[in-house]
């Protein structure tokens, strides 16, 4: 059984651009596509007509999770299926009668469904490593819930006391003998459909369960109190701010609530200015009457699926809330449930964009059962969220890691996100501001970022960052800005910032650009040199500045600091006057190598080996070019990285002797030699000869070897102009760690 898309017959296909996958995070993406494509779950495609954008989300244990933005193709493009999600009244019928329960989850199980061949065209991901398409149906496409729940009551129809909702089944029967025959029954049909089920979630012959908000067991149903825990048990308020939210909380549903006025008589008294604050007992008894209010049946309501849903989220400095309504026949707001929670030593460190965020992605968990597969409305007052979370615009390319990770969450629903102003949402608020303790695991972890030796002992790390961050006078504004609202700004220094307002996150104390690091004033010259130390020229040191930093200006910074500097001017060559026909691209690493002698230079000879799939550059020392020290030195290499299928070389002595030639037809490796007289046959390791000689002139004091040492390793973490991507991340498909990565980054890189 497999899923289909239908298009649309007027479709216009839409083909986006890949997103620039940061330098050091393409290794990650990298393990992950391959462990898709050796898993089946993703297939190599040529050409494509659609083509979403992949969204590569940074998992808190290290991982990456590729996402495809599906937003602004195939679900604008796609029919939404139809098929009806089954009402709840209709459900339970099927268990009436039932004795015990099992429940059984399958976890976001759509991405366990074969997807037929038309349709993969459509769920077609761009990346820096070419068009993939999905074979399984995958997260954030619109109409997955109603083909999953087509394809589970398909497959689970006719069975007795079986209840599908999605995601969630529930198995039962008159007795338990009965109960294990049609669990047996339900468990052959899944395996037989090559579904998995999720171990850990699943639960086995229960007295009573929970299911879709209601408690379920052989009497019927009951409302779950975990709805209403967090107005059952909110803190008392403890100052004006956190009574008048309350208090805000009650007038929002005043309509359903009889006698309010004097039933909140003695909390008002608190809001009088000639009042001292003093919660006494009488102000402790209206307090848990008016929570009794709340939960009671005159205004809290049952789940209806023919009712509108409505979401309403908000966050405080130490909390945040929401609550899940219908809209009644008369236009009024009537509650199914109430969430709250404090949050974390970490998320109060948060920006309030940020705070924002996470009160929407945790009230969609906090309601998924409810919210999954239907159509609802998302209400925030805070203006900024509506373009990060619009179901109709692109994923932001340089939001924070954070955000980006959330914004592809909700993907998944169909929901409307619309601004309400703070005082219209007053039900959310005071569930921010009175919000339940509850201990939330750290997920972030701190990480940091990349190079072996700078040109001093002293290493730019975090706590240096932060430093300077504090004592900047443009960028302190902004740490500030960030974590508490961005003002109107007039002065020219901080628009730049401003411009910028929201994809800026704060982590460390230091202040970041999507995942990249501002560094302070005092900090850019100090990083110039660190990324300058071994004179690469401007294309270099911008790919490599652009993975981890950036401050206004700084591409010029990188030019000028390049052109200022002496010994680059002094050795720099001028561009071949017309182009060459190149060499072919090899398919992987160490399928040809180009190799040449540079000297006599600096008293030695410098073997020189170059792959051309990856630029990664071996140098050996030698006392003279024979071909018994070159066939020794090619031993060492191949002896790490085996035999290529082909040298290039040109015509001198050391490499056309009867020696070097048996020794490459005993190890099957084709030796091509370049034309004579043109050296440009070899232009490979021509051209690395003249970077590895102006690279070692510019290099002053220590060791042969140390020098040697620090411009190749420099060379091979530094993205190449021609591929894009280092040396080093070609050839061992890994990044290598260097001093840069000392400085903060957000979790998971971050």
């Amino acid at each position: 059984m497999k899923a289909t898309i239908h298009v649309k017959a007027d479709a216009v296909p839409r083909f986006f651009r890949p997103r620039s996958v940061p330098y050091a995070m393409r290794t990650k993406v990298d393990e992950e596509i391959d462990r898709l494509l050796k898993e089946g779950v993703i297939s190599p495609v040529k050409h494509a007509e659609w083509a979403a954008p992949v969204v590569p989300i940074l998992k808190p244990v290290g991982t990456v999770r590729l996402c495809g933005d599906y937003k602004l193709t195939v679900n604008t493009v796609s029919s939404l299926e139809q098929y009806p999600i089954p009402r709840m009244e209709d459900l339970f019928a099927a268990l009436t009668g039932g004795k015990q329960f099992t429940k059984l989850d399958m976890s976001h199980a759509y991405q366990q469904i074969l997807m037929d061949d038309e349709s993969k065209k459509y769920l077609t991901v761009n990346t820096h490593r070419g068009l993939f398409t999905y074979n399984r149906l995958p997260f954030g496409v619109a109409s997955a819930p109603a083909i999953f729940q087509r394809t589970m009551e398909g497959l689970l129809r006719g069975i007795p006391f079986v209840a599908v909702y999605l995601d969630d089944i529930l198995v039962s029967g008159v007795d338990e003998e009965d109960h294990l025959q049609n669990l047996e029954t339900v468990l052959a049909k899944l395996e037989e459909a090559g579904l998995r089920l999720r171990r850990s979630k699943c639960t086995f012959l229960e007295e009573e369960v929970e299911y879709l908000g209601h408690r379920v067991d052989a009497q019927g149903l009951h409302p779950v109190e975990k709805k209403v825990k967090a107005i059952m048990e909110a803190p008392n308020p403890t100052n004006v701010t956190e009574l008048k939210s309350y208090l805000g909380l009650l007038n929002y549903y005043n309509t359903f609530l009889p006698n309010l006025a004097t039933l909140l008589a003695p909390l008002r008294e608190l809001l009088r200015q000639d009042v001292r604050w003093t919660w006494q007992k009488k102000q402790e008894e209206a307090f848990k009457k008016s929570k009794a209010l709340l939960n009671s049946a005159e205004v809290l309501v049952h789940y209806s699926a023919d009712r509108e849903l409505i979401m309403s989220c908000d966050a405080s400095p130490y909390g945040v809330g929401a609550v899940l309504s219908h809209v009644m026949d008369d236009g009024t707001e009537r509650p199914l449930g109430f969430m709250s929670r404090t949050l974390a030593p970490a998320e109060k460190n948060y920006s309030q964009l940020d705070k924002e965020g996470l009160a929407v992605i945790f009230a969609i968990k906090k309601f998924h059962k409810y919210l999954y597969g239907r159509t609802f409305t998302i209400y925030t007052d805070h203006k900024p969220l509506i373009s990060l979370f619009n179901e109709k615009k692109p994923i932001p390319q340089m939001g924070s890691p954070r955000v980006q990770r959330w914004a592809v969450h909700p993907s998944a629903y169909e929901y409307h996100i619309v601004y309400k102003p703070g005082k219209n949402n007053a039900n959310a608020d005071a569930l921010s501001r009175l919000p339940l303790s509850e201990d939330v695991r750290e997920s972030e972890t701190a990480e940091q970022v990349l190079m072996i030796d700078l040109l001093d002992d002293t290493l730019v790390d975090t706590a240096k960052i932060k430093h300077w961050t504090d004592k900047d006078v443009i960028l302190s504004q902004v740490h500030g800005y960030v974590l508490s609202g961005w003002p109107s700004v007039t002065e020219a220094p901080l628009k730049l910032y401003h411009q910028r307002r929201e994809e800026l996150s704060v982590r460390d104390g230091c202040v970041l650009w999507g995942a990249r690091v501002i560094v302070p004033n005092k900090g850019r010259e100090k990083i110039l040199k660190v990324l300058h130390q071994t004179h690469s020229g401007m294309s270099k040191m911008k790919g490599l500045a652009r993975s981890y930093v950036w401050w206004p200006g700084m591409d010029q910074d990188v030019e000028k600091e390049v052109q200022s500097c002496e010994e680059c001017q002094k050795h720099h060559k001028s561009p071949p006057s017309a182009p060459l026909h190149p060499w072919e691209w090899p398919e992987s690493p160490w399928m040809r190598i180009h190799v040449d002698y540079a000297g006599p230079f600096l008293g030695e000879m410098f073997l020189l080996i170059v792959d051309a799939h990856s630029k990664w550059m071996d140098i050996y020392p030698v006392k003279s070019a024979t071909s018994q020290v070159t066939i020794e030195k090619l031993r060492q290499s191949f002896s790490v990285f085996g035999l290529p299928k082909m040298l290039v070389s040109d015509n001198g002595t050391c490499f056309t002797s009867a020696e070097f030639e048996t020794f490459m037809k005993q190890n099957g490796i084709r030796h091509v030699r370049s034309a004579p007289f043109h050296p440009s046959s070899n232009g490979l390791a021509e051209r690395a000869v003249q970077t590895f000689k102006g690279g070692m002139k510019k290099m002053k004091g220590e060791t042969l070897q140390t020098r040697l040492s620090r411009f190749l390793f420099s060379y091979r973490i530094t993205p190449h102009a021609t591929t894009g991507v280092s040396p080093a991340e070609l050839m061992m498909s890994r990044r290598l760690r260097s001093a840069l990565d000392l400085m903060p980054r957000h979790h998971c890189w971050s």
